[in-house]
């Protein structure tokens, strides 16, 4: 095993031993109480004030021809990588300690020996609360869902381009709720802007970032793909997103700090990143919507010249059964249409992606079957047009 994950699983008992300890003046036994839910197995005191609780998920992929979408051209070219995989394997461990309003997270990639996610919340009001540590910054609706819990099979085309991944700092947030429509959610954070896993920044400036979502109807959009509940009130949401970060990189992944094509190897400061996004989402009785909308502009400030991109997305999915009582309960069908842009100055330079899923669950997103088929079509004013079909097969379960 990693001597990462030794001293993840040392930390977390070390967090838990409160709930099984003796009180420091009072020589009192807290007494455990044992049960499971949606968030896994739960470790709780009879006074409530710590809580344990602890999931792992599975997830399995067949892909043909290959999985991963393409990037360049060249990724056309190579027809022959089918495969069966464990894509993912999550170890998740969460709760509160000493009050229920001081909560913590952890999540560990076991078959990457990646610490993800490590936090603390401090949420005793709803309309302030609080973030400290590593975690998916809230910049986008489809990158912050769970991947457990998308739709289909993976995030869409434009995700490698826009998401800002997984930062460490600090956040506030909250909801502010005046009543019917005037609902909004709020988020405004101070990170360190160097991607998962960095100890330390590479110059004096910081990544900040703002999200304002207005929940339209009174009611805000769980982050899940598709409306699993199949609401008897419809929910919307309007949000707008921006984040601005000076660094060595232009992308962000799970694996940290990154380049997109045709942006060599950065130096400190190099690249002066501004984007922001606009995104809607709705639900209702077994539909979902779902669209975001993204600008992105890189200054190289070594040359001063200025790249700006773009791309979109669209996606809905609806359980027919609620419209044909033939079509299986649990069975839904959900589809998505991305385009992504790399250079906006080029406009016969495009990438698009049309995808067609069925999602059947078993039990909720937490035990589900997805298959997938996937068009992809690129264009280059430079070059002659390149497409593929992908098939994709994908079996997640949370326990």
């Amino acid at each position: 095993m990693p001597k990462h994950f030794f001293a993840f699983a040392f930390l977390v008992s070390i967090i838990s031993l409160p709930a099984f300890s003796q009180e420091s003046q009072d020589s009192v036994i807290r007494q455990a109480n044992i049960r499971h839910s949606s968030k896994g197995f739960e470790f709780s005191t009879s006074d409530g004030n710590f809580l344990l609780q602890f999931a792992s998920r599975l997830q399995f992929r067949f892909a043909s021809p290959s999985d991963q979408n393409p990037v360049t051209f060249d990724d056309f070219d190579d027809q022959n990588q089918r495969l069966f995989k464990i894509n993912r394997a999550r170890l998740k461990i969460g709760g509160h300690a000493y009050r229920p309003w001081l909560k913590y997270y952890f999540e560990y990639e076991l078959s990457q020996s990646n610490l993800l996610d490590f936090r603390v919340m401090v949420e005793k009001w709803p309309f302030l609360n609080f973030k400290f540590g590593q975690w998916k910054v809230e910049f986008t609706r489809e990158r912050f869902i769970s991947s457990g819990e998308q739709q289909l099979v993976e995030r869409s085309l434009i995700n490698r381009a826009f998401t800002l991944d997984r930062q460490q700092g600090m956040t506030i947030y909250g909801n502010l709720d005046g009543g019917g429509i005037a609902n909004f959610d709020y988020w405004v954070a101070m990170l360190t802007g160097t991607g998962r896993g960095a100890s330390s920044n590479d110059d004096s400036k910081l990544m900040y970032f703002g999200r304002l979502q207005w929940n339209l109807l009174g009611r805000p959009v769980p982050f899940e793909g598709g409306d699993m509940e199949i609401s008897e009130l419809p929910a919307a949401l309007l949000a707008f997103a921006a984040v601005t970060n000076t660094s060595p990189y232009t992308r962000f992944s799970q694996a940290g700090g990154g380049y997109l094509e045709g942006f060599e190897d950065g130096l400190p400061g190099q690249y002066t990143v501004n984007q922001f996004q606009v995104e809607t989402a709705f639900d209702f009785k077994g539909f979902s919507y779902a669209s975001e909308f993204h600008k992105k502009y890189i200054l190289n400030n070594q040359t001063n010249l200025t790249t700006d991109l773009g791309g979109y997305y669209i996606q809905a999915g609806y359980f027919v059964h609620q419209a044909l009582e033939f079509w299986p309960e649990k069975l839904e069908i959900a589809t998505r249409f991305a385009q992504y842009r790399p250079d906006l100055s080029i406009p016969e330079n495009r990438q698009s992606e049309l995808a067609l899923a069925f999602n059947y669950f078993f039990a909720g997103h937490k035990n589900k079957l997805t298959a997938e088929l996937t068009r992809f079509l690129f264009q280059d004013n430079t070059l002659s047009q390149s497409d593929e079909t992908r098939i994709r097969v994908q079996y997640d379960i949370s326990f």
